[in-house]
């Protein structure tokens, strides 16, 4: 079966593919499908430079006094708290702030009129069907109506109980004509995208997911109002859909649906169950029933709702009824953001069809060339109902099966095997290493122990350390010299690594070496490990003709020692090296600045048995003296090894010779001695410099997540392969740019943080009881251009299902050394609590609707913990994604960025390059035409600038006949790309989109 998310050809827009054997022409007919928007919406930040939270939906000056409604009410217009762009600058980039969030405890609460939602109020009701919409639109609620002067009105909104026509309350109209006729409504449009939102003065200040607009009459004039939540807006987009396509007979055609099919796949569960045909069973098993369905509920949630329903009925007993049991399951294994989604696509159904799913897969998910086999295979997998495995419809409850699924997971599945070229040199890849493994709690004081080695193997770790010294018994032992540490035998960790070594990778393993042994126990050493070790030492003689390391491939099965090395002119059995003494190091750690440490060590000599030199083939331990130097003598296989804060010094003073050392030469960065509470420094500091081997404290903490998730990207192997521009001897890059990369198109990372699932209580946390008030940081990590965080509102007392709804956007301009982190805080007055994280490489995100798994502190995942997230990338390297956002001011030709050519002072190559100066201009014209071109394409249809081509023309295909059903735009499909023709008198606003559609295809 076909994966989710695998592939990427047509999913995420782009340039429209060539239509094979398909020929001649297509009309669209109505209800070939709904315009699913763009999902993930833009963080806006006002003219103090302070965000603007996404659930704040109000605007200053609208006539709202400022305050704060109760925690527990969504509705609330008021601003949460959250950070300014002053308090991000006041930590180091990259790195969260956690003090910078000040916590607000005096705002005012005001009474605010009721209206139906479900974010952050367990009590309240969930919308789990569209009749529960209709009801809530009935009821009514308050919205805001925008105007183009910038002036927005508070107005109260209530659906007629005959449902034909929508009016609001109170206007200086007539009361007959503050209102709008449903058969009237030409479309329901998602979001800020229409005219009047983009030309109001007060664009920036209202959030995306709590606007919508209602496009009506023959002239399609828009009426456009934002929700005070985004759980508000989709009720009243969810329900007007229905009405458009259903009219007055919307409940009717709901009853007949998909609602029966989930209540009969409910009443035979209960039938089984009622094994004596009582017509109740008791709670205990009814409880039970519920987990086994949805294993993340917590069972005294499941009992808590079912007395309430028995005691609001003021039954006796504890025995459930086969309607009470639907019931319950209805309100508590139904999630309201995923029943939003699934009618979004499902043609204003309760249930997905194959062609819907298809739709959904495609356009949303990202996957290519799926077929309504595939779809009915994914329906047959997930729905849980046999009724709609045989019809092939996919319920709320197989749906939400289907996307929490591993499927559906944000990881990209490519990801999870060897999936990058293997054959480079050794100095090309990125390596998994570890620092004093042997030591499991801090560097000073803590046990040694050889678990410290199975947990490192296991994990993918490619580079271990052994920091051997002479024992009793004539057995050399392991621990950090100069230290209070324990000691563990040489023979036993070597015994491990033999057992572990290939356990999680079959690329080899680096042993990093620090010898202090007499020369009587360094033969012990190399008894134990030719005995242990075999043929899996790598021994053989570096080739002198050759310039570069060998591959990871050729090197597969094979452990390199990295160590001291006697030259090549020692005769005898023994010699004097150069010692490097990183325990010493620790034990002098007083006042002195960590280059100067490192250099009064250089100084002391040890002898070094031939036998164990021999041993190190290529990767010899040498002295690093200074770029040029190294430039000119240093060989291929000798390796140099960089104190932290000597590595900083140079990453900091020489970024761009780094980068080059880096592309014929490893290098092994290892901690500063001043980190004895085995804390970790920032490894993307040193990779961003190609240092290949980080060595890290493999201890739980903010960089260690770094370093799992960063190296999860090749199937956990520990070879990482770096960016080309980090490889390639004729490309430059600098370490610490703070701008776009030259040759590196910057793409625009949309991530929308819809809602958080079975949220544990932190761990040690017993102040609150068992109520957690969760919040969620989406942090960038790379090079300093692209290290950003963004945060979302706090939701109160809500750790089962919170809903979020909140847009954020990142510009990432190196993607292959960007990181995303999920962090999942519980916000409390006395010091916020980790929750749990998740850390995934840019490259492996999986775009579209996703669920992120969290995990703990050390590294497990949490059951049933989760975040649902959208994400959409835009102008992607590759294709097959959305291009980069144009922005409502377009840019000019004298605006733009044009490549730059760096002079070399060798003229042939230089006039070479000087003649491409020209078609590269070229070249970026064209590129920026289109994307102005895809940018207003997208506009006409309504959508956001995350959306892609496939949602653009689902979006526009209700527009594309007439009242009579017939076509007034003819797709032709002939030729190399798909034009529209127009037949006949055509709406202006149908004019616009095919004139912007051919613009496009021209460009």
């Amino acid at each position: 079966m076909a994966e989710f998310g695998s592939g990427g050809g047509t999913g995420g827009g782009g340039l429209p593919s060539s239509p094979g054997p398909v020929q001649g022409k297509v009309a669209f007919k109505a209800g070939d499908g709904e315009g699913g928007g763009g999902g993930g919406g833009r963080s806006r930040f006002d003219s103090a430079g302070s965000r603007v939270s996404n659930g704040d939906c109000a605007q200053p000056g609208a006539g709202e006094e400022p305050g704060s409604a109760p925690p527990a009410s969504p509705e609330s217009s008021s601003k949460e708290k959250g950070f300014s762009s002053s308090q991000q600058r006041e930590g180091k980039p990259g790195i969260p702030r956690r003090s910078s969030i000040i916590k607000d405890g005096t705002k005012q609460k005001r009474e605010r009129k009721k209206t139906v939602s479900f974010s952050s109020m367990p009590t309240e009701k969930k919308i789990s069907s569209a009749s529960d919409c209709i009801n809530a639109m009935v009821e009514g609620s308050e919205l805001k109506k925008v105007r183009s002067n910038s002036r927005v009105d508070h107005r109260y909104f209530l659906l007629d109980a005959d449902m034909q026509s929508l009016r609001w309350e109170p206007s200086k109209k007539d009361s007959e004509k503050a209102k709008i006729d449903i058969k009237s409504i030409k479309e329901v449009r998602t979001g800020k995208n229409t005219d009047i939102f983009r030309s109001n003065g007060i664009y920036d200040q209202i959030s995306e997911d709590c606007a919508f607009s209602i496009i009506y009459g023959e002239n399609y004039e828009s009426l456009d109002l934002v929700a005070n939540s985004a759980d508000v807006a989709n009720i009243w987009v969810t329900g007007l859909r229905y009405l458009i396509s259903y009219g007055k007979h919307t409940l009717d055609i709901l009853g007949t649906t998909q609602d029966n099919m989930r209540t009969l796949w409910l009443s035979q569960m209960f039938s089984e169950a009622d094994v004596d045909n009582l017509g109740h069973i008791p709670l205990c098993n009814a409880v039970q029933f519920i987990k086994d369905l949805n294993p993340g509920l917590k069972t005294n949630k499941i009992e808590l709702k079912f007395k309430e329903l028995h005691r609001s009925r003021e039954k006796t007993g504890t025995e459930v009824t086969k309607e009470e049991f639907i019931e319950v399951f209805h309100e508590l294994c139904t999630r309201p953001e995923i029943y939003f989604l699934l009618v979004q696509f499902s043609s204003n159904k309760e249930f997905l069809d194959t062609k819907d799913l298809m739709m959904f897969l495609e356009a949303e998910q990202g996957m290519a060339q799926v077929t309504e086999e595939i779809s009915l295979e994914i329906i047959q997998k997930y729905e849980p109902a046999k009724e709609g495995q045989e019809k092939g419809c996919l319920s709320i409850d197989g749906f939400t099966n289907c996307l929490t699924s591993p499927d559906c997971h944000i990881f990209d599945p490519e990801h999870k095997k060897v999936c990058q070229d293997m054959k480079q040199p050794l100095s090309h890849y990125f390596i998994n290493s570890s620092h004093n493994t042997y030591l499991i709690e801090d560097q000073f004081r803590g046990p040694s122990d050889i678990t410290g080695y199975i947990r490192a193997l296991k994990m993918g770790c490619r580079s271990v350390e052994l920091d051997v010294w002479d024992g009793p018994d004539n057995e050399p032992v392991i621990y950090t010299g100069h230290t209070m540490t324990s000691q563990i035998v040489f023979r036993s960790v070597i015994d491990i690594i033999n057992k572990y070594v290939f356990f999680a990778s079959e690329y080899p393993l680096i042993l990093c070496l620090e010898n202090h042994c007499s020369i009587k126990q360094q033969k012990v050493m190399v008894q134990h490990m030719k005995k242990i070790l075999g043929d899996k030492l790598h021994t053989q003689s570096p080739n002198i003709e050759e310039s570069y390391l060998p591959s990871p491939e050729s090197l597969k099965g094979k452990i390199l020692i990295k160590a001291k090395k006697l030259s090549a002119n020692c005769s005898g059995l023994e010699g004097d090296v150069t010692d490097e003494d990183e325990g010493a190091e620790m034990s002098q750690r007083v006042a002195k600045e960590g280059v100067e440490q490192q250099n009064s060590m250089t100084g002391k000599r040890f002898q070094l048995c031939k036998d164990l030199s021999e041993l190190v083939s290529i990767c010899k331990s040498v002295q690093f003296k200074e770029f040029q130097v190294s430039f000119q003598l240093q060989k291929y296989w000798e390796v140099c090894s960089f104190n932290e804060v000597l590595a900083s010094k140079y990453a900091n003073e020489n970024p761009g010779d780094f980068v080059n050392y880096n592309k014929r030469f490893l290098a092994r960065v290892f901690p500063s001695p001043m980190r004895i509470d085995s804390s970790n420094m920032n490894p993307q500091d040193f990779w961003k410099c190609g240092c290949q081997i980080v060595a890290m404290n493999f201890q739980p903490g903010l960089m260690m997540d770094l370093n799992i998730g960063w190296f999860r990207q090749n199937g956990n192997c520990g070879y990482v392969l770096r960016p080309a521009i980090m490889r390639e001897e004729v490309s430059f890059f600098s370490a610490n740019t703070k701008d776009t990369v030259p040759g590196v198109s910057p793409q625009l990372l949309h991530i929308k943080i819809i809602s958080g699932q079975n949220f544990p209580k932190p761990k040690g946390s017993g102040a609150k009881g068992d109520v957690v008030d969760p919040y969620v940081y989406v942090e960038i990590h790379g090079i300093p251009a692209d290290c950003a965080e963004q945060r979302t509102k706090t939701m109160h007392q809500n750790g089962d299902n919170p809903i979020f709804d909140e847009s954020f956007e990142f510009q990432i301009n190196l993607p292959e050394l960007a990181m995303v982190r999920f962090v999942v805080l519980d916000d409390d007055y006395i010091g916020d609590e980790f929750i749990g994280q998740y850390t995934i490489p840019f490259e492996c995100l999986q775009t579209g609707y996703r669920h992120v798994p969290l995990q703990s502190l050390t590294g497990e995942s949490l059951a049933h913990a989760s975040l649902f997230v959208h994400v959409a990338i835009t102008n992607r390297r590759g294709g097959g994604k959305p291009h980069k956002r144009g922005l409502s001011v377009r840019k000019g030709k004298k605006s733009r960025e044009y490549a730059s050519m760096r002079t070399l002072w060798i003229k042939a190559i230089d006039e070479v390059f000087k003649n491409a100066l020209q078609p590269i201009r070229d070249a970026t014209d064209l590129r920026e035409n289109m994307q102005n071109a895809v940018v207003s394409f997208k506009e006409l249809c309504g959508l956001s600038p995350v959306a892609n081509l496939m949602q653009c023309i689902l979006a526009v295909s209700m527009h594309l006949v007439g009242p009579d059903n017939t076509p007034l735009v003819v797709v032709n499909l002939s030729d190399q790309y798909p034009t529209m023709e127009l037949q006949g008198i055509v709406p202006e606003v149908l004019k616009k989109i095919v004139t912007a559609y051919e613009m496009m295809s021209f460009d």
